[in-house]
């Protein structure tokens, strides 16, 4: 197994501060989704990340390759949502 940096960056940087209603229900799904993920230790661990010049959110993924990992990516409700946020993954360097 091998780990993964997820980071979904937000589509705007007040995005938390002015999501419409459909918005807030993606965001609601990909919670629940990347929660469902850590309960079943796919995801070491997640949450957003408050960077004033762009807000993003990071997940730590365990994964068999990078293939697998991005499915889990390209399965998030936000990624799928077509609402603009920006999905990114990348290898964790192990040492």
């Amino acid at each position: 197994m091998t780990g993964f940096v997820f980071r979904l960056i937000a589509p705007r940087p007040d995005f938390s501060l002015t999501m419409s209603e459909d918005e807030r229900a993606t965001m609601t799904a990909h919670v629940s989704y990347w929660s469902s993920l850590a309960a079943a230790g796919t995801v070491l661990a997640f949450g957003p990340v408050i960077d004033p010049r762009e807000p993003y959110g990071i997940g730590i993924i365990v994964a068999p390759d990078l293939a697998a990992a991005e499915v889990i990516r390209d399965s998030d409700p936000a990624v799928r949502s077509g609402h603009g946020s920006v999905p990114r993954s990348h290898p964790w360097q192990s040492w």
